[in-house]
């Protein structure tokens, strides 16, 4: 063998500027918001003034958890909807008091639906 060919480098090892974060939220395009992030403000107000409805979850696109939060509140009566409410409440502040790169990763990239 030549040592041409004994002095190749091994083409898989990655450098750490090349290893990719998986949990890292998409990029954002040049001065723009990131994917995402403009859901952050509409979800967190509708948290707040009606999230015993659960309609700040119908629009981060968790359908499940919405339609609980909507059908305890319609089938007890309204009386669930007060807990519901304050639920809804304390989700909307959390929403709003993120920053939009914790916001995206948070609930939209790692999707999680409840507080």
């Amino acid at each position: 063998m030549s040592d041409e060919q004994q002095q190749q480098p091994d083409p898989s090892p990655e450098t750490p500027d090349q290893v990719v974060d998986q949990e890292a939220p998409p990029a954002a395009p040049a001065g723009g918001p990131l994917p995402g992030a403009d859901k952050k403000m509409l979800a967190g107000i509708l948290g707040i003034l009606i999230g015993s409805l659960g309609i700040h979850k119908f629009v981060l696109g968790y359908q499940k958890e919405g339609l609980i939060m909507l059908l305890v509140t319609v089938l007890t009566c309204g009386f669930g909807g007060m807990v519901i409410g304050i639920i809804g409440l304390i989700e909307g502040i959390m929403y709003l008091t993120k920053t939009d790169e914790e916001f995206v990763n948070t609930y939209i990239t790692n999707q999680k639906p409840w507080f």
